[in-house]
């Protein structure tokens, strides 16, 4: 695995250790959201980048699997992806992150974005397991 991919790999585990460490907090389900959604977003982009193409300057997650799908061969469910893409990323203004189009995000909502960011880290890291075995 190259070297700026497991730079990728290591910032999704950041930010899903991050969704870990404050998921049982209600007060915090926006930061959970936001972080789950960097989490696949840059688990996305570590495949393009291991793919030796040019990673996209976009946040867009459903772009992203649609670029990532032929190589990886896993699906993902789909309403999740949405939910997780509809976060608001310009952190430039702390009162949007992590906000969804209906507002900040329940505590099960966060959760479920959570739990599913944890499964794309851990399909991402089987596929690159399956490709490069120790």
């Amino acid at each position: 695995m190259k070297q700026i991919t497991e730079q990728w790999l290591d910032l999704a585990k950041t930010d899903l250790t991050t969704c870990q460490k404050l998921v049982d907090d209600s007060f915090l389900s926006n930061i959970v959201a936001f972080h789950a959604q960097q989490t696949i977003e840059k688990c996305f982009k570590a495949i393009i980048e291991d793919q030796e193409q040019q990673v996209p300057r976009i946040h867009t997650l459903v772009r992203l699997y649609g670029i990532v799908l032929p190589i990886i061969g896993f699906e993902l469910d789909h309403k999740l992806l949405q939910q997780a893409d509809s976060i608001y990323t310009a952190s430039r203004y702390p009162g949007d992150m992590g906000i969804l189009p209906d507002g900040k995000p329940s505590k099960k909502t966060a959760t479920e974005l959570y739990e599913f960011a944890a499964l794309v880290f851990e399909k991402t890291t089987a596929y690159f397991n399956s490709m490069n075995p120790k």
